[in-house]
């Protein structure tokens, strides 16, 4: 095992990354000077605290000391002195137990001195016992029946668990998702999406600190995607209420940026409370406060009962209630049953998993294929064809052509009319 390795073994767990941040900001430490003393950037802390890295070896260590809570300070636990038992003799025995225990000690035919008159002493209180230890409940085994366990501690199947998540926390998720983008549509699906996801990684969310906001994070960042305007069903708004006071709300949201919308509506809509909404957001505390109050403003504009209110707290207080009767207002459709919700999940992880083994499969017979017609051995090319110089044209009489031999033929068969032709002849 090397030395990183067992660092890393020795250093405690590090808590969950909205943790990691609460803590850090309860010691008044910024994201600069946990970079400096650990020796990272600024940007690495920042990761670390947003769950998208976690740090390893030697700075793992000194992340984790640096952020660690103080520990309470302990009474100070006073331990018994333990007394030794004196040694008794046998003439402490003559004079404790009487003449006859010094007779038993000192053995037979001792002579036992005369014990003195002494005042009664008095009775020496007995320490009470000791209470047994208090043994750890047994632990469950699989041999205990169901109907043997405490009705309150009944154990809860992953199903139930995220059934119940789901019956609580779905309808009010999709309403405020339809806040954040204006679309009925787009805000039930953007919510079963989510609860999908989460029941794939449903290990991981049934530990989380708080489950609701993981799936409002992922229901979040699905529904403000930028890929949505390319759908034609999501391209545009859906249509604004008729009331005039919700439609100056609706349309002062949707209005906002897509960031200043979502810091608007996690802590005068959901409640969250300024670091939390900075975590969840992906900013620093003064940027998510920035926003805030730019949004704030930009919302109490349209509104005028906003702008005439006396605190900061009063104008919070109000912009929740408008927010919260809006969304109550309007007919959002109802999501699926949770049981459908799990049952589309788990179809989806089967077919895309289904899709990667036949991709595989697929790549393994073409690498097959490719292995079994590929050459085994270098063949040399083919030359292209080159025109040879310096040959000698054909000499000697050419060839008769077709022409030539029907002409040939001709002037043999007809003589001609004529003079008679002048033969040589030898002398």
């Amino acid at each position: 095992m090397t030395r990183s390795t067992t660092d890393e073994a020795a250093v405690p767990p590090l808590p969950s990354p909205k943790e990691r941040r609460r803590l850090r900001e309860a010691k008044s430490l910024s994201e600069e000077e946990v970079a400096a003393a650990v020796g990272v950037t600024r940007a690495t802390v920042r990761s670390w605290e947003t769950g998208r890295a976690s740090p390893r070896g030697r700075k793992r260590a000194l992340y984790a000391k640096l952020i660690a809570p103080e520990p309470a300070v302990k009474p100070e636990v006073v331990k018994p002195e333990v007394v030794k038992p004196p040694v008794v003799t046998a003439e402490a025995a003559a004079v404790v137990a009487g003449p006859g225990a010094a007779a038993a000690v000192a053995g037979p035919g001792a002579a036992v001195p005369a014990a003195p008159d002494l005042p009664e002493a008095p009775p020496v209180p007995e320490a009470p016992p000791a209470a047994p230890p208090a043994d750890p409940p047994p632990a469950p085994s699989s041999d205990t029946p169901s109907g043997a366990e405490a009705p309150d501690e009944r154990r809860v199947s992953p199903a139930e668990a995220f059934d119940e998540l789901y019956a609580r926390t779905a309808p009010g998720l999709v309403r405020q998702t339809y806040l954040l983008t204006g679309r009925r549509a787009l805000a039930r699906e953007s919510v079963e999406r989510a609860f999908e996801l989460a029941w794939q990684r449903w290990p991981e969310v049934a530990v989380d600190r708080d489950p609701a906001g993981w799936v409002r994070a992922a229901a979040y960042e699905y529904a403000m995607s930028p890929w949505h305007r390319l759908r034609r069903t999501h391209r545009h708004p859906d249509a604004p209420p008729t009331e005039p006071g919700k439609r100056a709300l609706f349309d002062a949201l949707l209005d906002l940026p897509p960031a200043y919308r979502r810091t608007l509506l996690l802590y005068d809509g959901v409640g969250l409370d300024l670091p939390e909404t900075a975590a969840e957001t992906e900013a620093s505390t003064p940027a998510a406060a920035g926003r805030l109050m730019t949004a704030r403003a930009a919302v109490a504009e349209r509104l005028p009962e906003l702008a005439d209110a006396d605190s900061p707290a009063e104008q919070s207080a109000l912009l929740q209630d408008r927010l919260g009767g809006l969304a109550r207002a309007e007919h959002v459709p109802v999501p699926r049953p949770a049981r459908a919700v799990r049952t589309g999940s788990e179809n989806k992880a089967r077919l895309w998993t289904r899709a990667a083994v036949g991709g595989v499969a697929l790549l393994i017979a073409v690498t097959g294929l490719t292995l079994h017609t590929a050459p085994t051995h270098y063949e040399q090319p083919i030359s292209p064809p080159e025109r040879v110089g310096g040959v000698p044209p054909r000499g000697g009489p050419q060839k008769l052509t077709a022409q030539d031999l029907k002409l040939q033929k001709s002037l043999r068969e007809h003589l001609s009319h004529g003079p008679e032709r002048l033969a040589p002849q030898l002398e």
